[in-house]
């Protein structure tokens, strides 16, 4: 099953610190295979908390999604934004219902 990781961005204290941290995990985050299903954009928030940003990927696994997120590049790119940005972030398996 593929793998996604969901982020629900609530505050952004640095714009420049996430622009760094995007410039520097996208290239990582697609060499394990991901590839961005939503990054931002508009949004209509129904119920619920309010989160000024969401970012979805898609992984080829929930395995890769897991090994991605735990990889060394990914955690030192992380560490550039981290203490300004406060977020939701989970990894989840995908179903297939065929």
């Amino acid at each position: 099953m593929k793998g996604y990781w969901i982020s629900l961005y609530l505050n952004v204290e640095s714009k420049e610190n996430l622009k760094k941290y995007s410039e520097t995990v996208v290239p990582i985050i697609k060499s394990f295979g991901g590839k961005p299903i939503v990054r931002g954009g508009r949004y209509k928030k129904y119920e619920g908390e309010d989160f000024n940003r969401t970012v979805i990927w898609e992984f080829p696994s929930y395995e890769k999604a897991i090994e991605c997120h735990d990889s060394k590049d990914y955690q030192d790119g992380w560490a550039l934004a981290k203490d300004t940005t406060k977020r939701y972030m989970q990894v989840v398996e995908g179903f297939n219902t065929e």
